[in-house]
């Protein structure tokens, strides 16, 4: 755990003294108030008149959307629900059956919010429809229109094992305005996605608050870490996964359960990369390119063909190794390197960590209209795609929503 240094120069931040509870709760509580405070300074207006909502249908609002993960599965979870699991796998592998059954759907996005502009770029390029893409900075939004569900990862720097853990970075309080936004819009449900080391910053008690915040708005809160390659992504990616149901509706959410692991156990056997990318070996599109640091060979980056992919992050340079070749051995301590040769490893494409993560084939990402080089352009594709909830988990944890609101929907 660390904190923040207020002072100019290199050192950013530094560890942290071993705090105790209540000191950590004491600093907690004072950043949640200055945040709080900021709430009266909203002034950006969001231009309702513009939101298509649907009567028959429950309206989605979605903040930190990023470039769609969370909620293309949500999309497909709804498809499903109305036209049944074929339809809704043709419309994985076809653009245009996705786009054709896109209301046959139990949820209508009607807002999206992203700061990051090529992000929203691919969001509204897949889309296949009308949605209001709001660029505006969430702590800045004055009131956020009414919706039935709410979805969104709260952004997440603080709370990653990987990172230098900031237990007062000002970015670990974001949530407190998708708390707002619920306040304002009072939606039936939520959905919000994090990091697993969420659950253990500051001795679990920022965990502890963010829950005991979410409940205080008037929520039921389910919670639950999920693995990713146990819902048929190739991956090894674990997420906390907070699930809220407004106090006032009767519906009890259960998490999905595992449909891949230990097939003795009766399981599908888990996606591995060959299943996954093997088809794009010989044409695996643009991959970032560039020399490997000290850090990065600090530990294997090589999985081979017959496992799931490491950690898909949001760097083009932090991309897993391809499979192909000699896996990486380990020479000393903290040092791998590659027995045939560096220039025989080449990171995954982009293609194929879209893969990984589990998105159509025929999603397209943005590079923006830069003129940035080719390595800076193909690094925000990483990034979108390595910031994303993997959809097929996403789709997991939505069927049972979706299917709760099409019980809903039809006893109107």
């Amino acid at each position: 755990m660390a904190v923040i240094l207020e002072e100019r120069g290199r050192g950013k931040f530094k560890p942290a003294p071993d705090c105790n509870v209540g000191e950590i709760r004491e600093l907690l509580n004072k950043k949640i108030e200055e945040e709080r405070n900021a709430f009266e300074n909203c002034s950006e207006e969001i231009a309702l008149d513009k939101l298509e909502y649907a009567s028959d249908k429950w309206n989605l609002l979605s903040l930190f959307s990023g470039c769609g993960g969370l909620d293309l599965g949500f999309e497909l979870a709804g498809l499903k629900a109305v036209m049944g699991e074929k339809v809704m796998e043709e419309a994985f592998r076809d653009k245009t059956v996705f786009q054709k059954n896109i209301n046959n759907n139990v949820f209508n996005t009607i807002f999206v919010n992203d700061i990051f502009t090529e992000a929203r770029e691919t969001y509204a390029g897949n889309a296949g429809k009308y949605i209001y893409m709001d660029k505006s900075d969430i702590r800045k939004i004055k009131q956020f229109p009414k919706a039935d569900i709410v979805l969104g990862g709260f952004p997440c720097p603080g709370f990653s094992e990987a990172g230098p853990r900031l237990l007062d970075d000002k970015r670990n309080f974001l949530y407190l305005h998708f708390i707002r936004c619920l306040m304002q819009s009072k939606p039936k449900l939520f959905v919000a996605e994090n990091v697993k080391g969420m659950t253990t910053l500051g001795k679990g008690e920022v965990f502890k608050q963010i829950v005991e915040d979410f409940a205080a708005a008037g929520y039921t809160i389910y919670h639950k870490l999920l693995s990713s390659e146990e819902y048929g992504v190739p991956q090894i990616r674990k997420r906390v996964i907070l699930v809220g149901v407004r106090n006032d509706i009767d519906f009890e959410y259960h998490y999905p359960e595992p449909a891949y692991g230990d097939e003795k156990k009766g399981l599908k056997k888990i996606v591995d990369l060959r299943s996954a990318i093997g088809d794009l070996e010989d044409n695996p599109g643009e991959y970032f390119t560039g020399s490997y640091s000290s850090m990065f060979m600090s530990r294997n980056r090589k999985k081979s063909w017959s496992e799931p992919s490491f950690t898909i992050q949001a760097s083009g340079r932090q991309a897993p190794i391809h499979p192909g070749g000699e896996p990486m051995v380990k020479v000393g301590k903290d040092k791998y390197i590659f027995t045939d040769g560096e220039e025989n490893n080449r990171r995954l494409s982009v293609k194929e960590i879209a893969r990984i993560q589990t998105f159509p084939d025929w999603y397209e990402f943005s590079r923006g209209t830069s003129n940035r080089n080719e390595n800076a352009k193909l690094d925000l594709v990483y990034k979108q795609i390595g910031n994303a909830v993997p959809v097929r988990l996403a789709l997991a944890v939505a069927e049972p929503i979706a299917e709760f609101a099409k019980k809903e929907l039809q006893g109107k």
